[in-house]
């Protein structure tokens, strides 16, 4: 217990004197919210990494997916590295960094305002990103709680009052710089975690070899496929026991960072051309990592069956199966495991309520409330909406309504389903229209939304992941019918791809 709490006291005291540290870099909203557009390469990979992966993805998700897929549960990971993070980068990276700088845009929400030339979707952007980032957040408190009370014997309110304090501490200090550098240690600590994590796990049933074994021995005998009910060895088989909703969950976990405000983020507060290259690669390996490590650990989840993880139905209470592979670990591994997910969260936590602030601020209030707020109140009140966001999120956390990978889910499916047709087409094609983007919005909120009560999609994964194709499908049709924006205004932002840059010979080949 004593290693544990000294681990936790060292760990607090670091991220909260980075976050003072910090303060000097953020002095006015640019700084605050972008940390003055010059965040280098491997902050911004890790950035990017650390708030793509929380206690959602290593307590509900890998939990829940390893347990219904067993090791192709795996395949998840490796589609949150090379179509989450190396084809997120490749595709939208460079193109929203030099867009988003042409329109002065800091926001998502703010970059449909100006690139669409309209203040309604400003607004209204705003709006769906505040209400359905909360309960993501919700979600990851969530997830971490679960892992104190199995690790301290701690009240799950405790957890997450505790976490929210320290949160709102650094990131009201310091800002984008103080959440960017934090991201970079928290980074560190989850690659060498999950890889002492794993062994240690391994280890415990005899190594892997005698962990696949016993893992192909379990009859699938609760799988939701008919045909392959009762099969025998296909929790350690290549696509798993149910290959067609592993792919709902892959397109949900994988190509819904196109789409989060919070994600997409990280792309506006880029350096330079070294920071796309180095960051490209150094994510892409950080997703193989951690989200490969986290599901590959979770598919052995059916080999630590016990009364603890059921409830009095007899129903599994998925976000119990990690924490119950990890009680039999020695208090040092369950010192880092702890770090390990709350380093997780925090970075995701801190990107969020930063995200979801600045947004109200900057796209909801000063856009139709205080039109006239100058640079020093907009950061005062991005500060005050922080610690807003955390407490609103802290008083949903108290009483989730559903399992973690639910919640996960809608908040997901509403913020893509919304945000990444128009956003990635926005970025790429002159053609798309208002009209296009308001169909989008449409679409996204309310297929989620009419779902969560007529349940005509059963899972809220596949609810998501569905509402993401359909708005890639429905914004190219509603723009070949809709009016075209003026060409002059069109043509004019699109300039910023045209312009001509001089670099060294080490940079470029071309004469």
């Amino acid at each position: 217990m004593a290693i544990k709490i000294l681990l936790l006291i060292v760990f607090f005291a670091v991220m909260i004197g980075v976050g003072f540290y910090s303060r000097k870099s953020a002095t006015n909203v640019n700084d605050f919210v972008l940390g003055g557009r010059g965040v280098g390469p491997w902050l911004t990979a890790f950035a990017f990494g650390t708030s793509y992966f929380s206690s959602v993805v290593f307590v509900g998700y890998a939990g829940q997916f390893g347990w219904k897929y067993g090791l192709a549960s795996t395949w998840i990971g490796l589609g949150n590295a090379f179509i989450g993070s190396l084809l997120a980068w490749l595709v939208l990276g460079r193109r929203t960094r030099i867009m988003t700088q042409k329109l002065d845009a800091k926001t998502m929400p703010e970059f449909f305002g100006k690139r669409y030339d309209s203040k309604a979707l400003r607004i209204t952007g705003s709006a769906i990103a505040f209400v359905f980032l909360v309960p993501y957040t919700a979600s990851i408190y969530n997830g971490l709680s679960r892992l104190f009370g199995m690790a301290f014997d701690i009240d799950y309110k405790v957890c997450i009052i505790v976490m929210a304090l320290l949160t709102a501490v650094y990131v009201i200090a310091g800002g984008y710089m103080a959440t960017a550098l934090n991201d970079f240690i928290q980074g560190i600590i989850m690659l060498i975690g999950i890889c002492a994590v794993i062994g240690a796990v391994l280890s415990g049933q005899g190594g892997f070899l005698n962990a696949l074994k016993e893992l192909s021995l379990i009859s699938a005998d609760d799988v939701a496929v008919p045909a392959l009910q009762g099969g025998q060895g296909l929790f350690a088989s290549f696509f798993g026991p149910d290959p067609v909703n592993l792919l709902g969950v892959v397109i949900l976990t994988s190509l819904g960072t196109w789409g989060l405000p919070q994600m997409v983020h990280k792309f506006y507060a880029i350096k330079d051309e070294k920071a796309v290259k180095t960051g490209t690669v150094v994510s892409t390996f950080f997703a193989i990592v951690i989200s490969g490590g986290c599901y590959f650990l979770g598919g052995f989840g059916r080999l630590f069956d016990s009364p603890a993880i059921y409830n009095d139905e007899g129903g599994v209470i998925y976000d119990t199966i990690v924490p119950q592979m990890l009680s039999t670990l020695p208090d040092i591994l369950i010192g880092i495991v702890i770090v390990l997910v709350l380093s997780a969260s925090m970075s995701t936590l801190s990107s969020l309520v930063l995200t979801s602030s600045s947004t109200l601020t900057l796209d909801f209030l000063k856009e139709s409330v205080v039109k006239d707020m100058d640079d020093k109140t907009q950061l005062i009140v991005m500060r005050v909406l922080v610690a807003g966001f955390i407490i609103l999120s802290v008083v949903l956390a108290l009483n989730p309504p559903t399992f973690i990978a639910q919640l996960m889910g809608i908040s997901w499916g509403a913020l893509a389903g919304a945000f990444l047709a128009p956003f990635m087409y926005g970025l790429y094609s002159k053609n798309i229209t208002k009209a296009a983007v308001w169909a989008s919005y449409i679409v996204g909120v309310g297929i989620t939304v009419s779902n969560l009560f007529l349940k005509f999609i059963a899972s809220p994964i596949n609810a998501g992941a569905i509402t993401m194709l359909v708005g890639l499908i429905i914004v190219p049709v509603v723009s070949l019918i809709t009016p075209k924006m003026k060409k002059e205004y069109v043509d004019d932002i699109f300039e910023c791809y045209d312009e001509t840059v001089v670099v060294h010979k080490t940079k470029s080949l071309e004469e």
